[in-house]
C-alpha cells in the first residue's frame, strides 16, 4: 500500500474557491494596486504557508517587496512584467515565475485585461 495514501486517509480533502465564505472573509490588499484572497493558509497546510488568489487591474503593482519566505507566482489570466532581484522579464498565462526568499519582487499588469495570479508560499525557514 501507498504509505503516502495512507497518511492521507484519515485527513479529509479540502476544496475551495473564491466563492468559499472563508475565502471571501479573507480579501485584502496587495501590496498597494491588487486585491487578494487566502485559498488556503496554515489552517489547512502542513508544508506551505499558503495558496493566494490576486488579480492586478490594467496599470496597476503588485508594489515591489522582499518576502522571508519562497513563493512561485502563476500567472493565469493577463500579461504583466515581472521584475525578481535585477531580472525583468514579461510574463503571460502560464508562465510560472520562482521568487527566492529574500528576493525582491514586483509585478505590473502591463496589459488592457486584470491579470489574475496563484501565489504559493513556502514556510517561514527556522518558524
Amino acid at each position: 500500500m501507498n504509505e503516502r495514501r495512507a497518511v492521507r486517509k484519515d485527513k479529509p480533502m479540502i476544496r475551495r474557491n473564491l466563492e468559499h465564505p472563508e475565502v471571501k472573509a479573507t480579501r485584502y490588499r496587495a501590496h498597494g494596486g491588487g486585491i487578494a484572497h487566502m485559498i488556503l493558509d496554515t489552517r489547512h497546510l502542513q508544508t506551505l504557508m499558503f495558496l493566494a488568489h490576486a488579480y492586478v487591474p490594467p496599470g496597476e503593482i503588485l508594489i515591489g517587496h522582499v518576502d522571508p519566505m519562497e513563493e512561485i507566482y502563476y500567472i493565469h489570466t493577463g500579461q504583466g512584467r515581472m521584475r525578481v532581484g535585477d531580472e525583468i522579464c514579461d510574463v503571460k498565462p502560464g508562465d510560472a515565475v520562482h521568487i527566492p526568499i529574500g528576493q525582491f519582487h514586483e509585478l505590473t499588469n502591463t496589459g488592457e485585461e486584470v491579470l489574475t495570479v496563484l501565489v504559493v508560499a513556502g514556510l517561514i525557514p527556522g518558524q
